[in-house]
Parts: C-alpha cells; sequence; structure tokens
C-alpha cells in the first residue's frame, strides 16, 4: 500500500522511511496528484494552513475513494492536541485512525503500523 505523507521538519520523513513501504511525499508546489490505488496518509501535527495541502491531495480527482486510514506523528506534551491533524483528517474523511506516534517513532510505531496496513490490504 502506498504511503503518503508531507514532513515539514523531516521528523515524518524519518518514521515513513522506516516503514519500507512504497512512498509518496506531497509538496507544496504540487498537491495535486492523482492515485488510482490504495493509500494510507501520515501527518504531522501541524496548524491546519501548513497541513491544507493533504486536504487538497484527498480532493484531488477521486483520491478520496482511494484513502484507507491516517496516522498521524506530533509530541506528547502536545496533550489534548497530540496528533490532532491526523484525527481531523480520519474524522472529516470518515476512514480509521491507524497510529499514533511521537517525533520520528519508534521500531514499535513502526511494527504497529505496518501490521495495521498489512491488515487492511
Amino acid at each position: 500500500m502506498k504511503v503518503v505523507y508531507i514532513s515539514l521538519t523531516g521528523q515524518t520523513r524519518k518514521f515513513v522511511n522506516k516503514l519500507s513501504m512504497d512512498l509518496l511525499e506531497l509538496t507544496p508546489t504540487n498537491p495535486y496528484i492523482v492515485l488510482e490505488e490504495p493509500f494510507i496518509i501520515v501527518a504531522p501535527t501541524y496548524d491546519k494552513e501548513a497541513t491544507e495541502l493533504l486536504n487538497d491531495f484527498i480532493e484531488t480527482a477521486d483520491n478520496k475513494r482511494y484513502l484507507k486510514g491516517v496516522a498521524g506523528g506530533g509530541n506528547l506534551n502536545f496533550g489534548k492536541l497530540f496528533a490532532f491533524t491526523a484525527k481531523d483528517l480520519a474524522h472529516d474523511y470518515q476512514v480509521p485512525l491507524l497510529h499514533t506516534f511521537e517525533f520520528q517513532g519508534n521500531e514499535e510505531d513502526v511494527a504497529q503500523l505496518k501490521k495495521v496496513v498489512n491488515d487492511i490490504g
């Protein structure tokens, strides 16, 4: 399954690279990429303005149809706001929140997300 992500500080990129999965990094210059295969989103936690390109991508063509779930990274010091970008995307697009992890995650986070992704196909 393809993993679509953004990485503003490099933490999310470090995490997804540990997954050894097919990756697509979105950039502000072109979030309007069309996918015709199942994918998950891995989202860092930032203000809506910084992560709006994830919504732009999901809303492009029929991409929303292929979205299978969302995972999110952040800082546990955010309290209730920890991984809120991923939680909001999962809620807004009615897909499961697959996993949350702190910073660039650890090996347990990698194993858990890979298992969940394998379970959904």
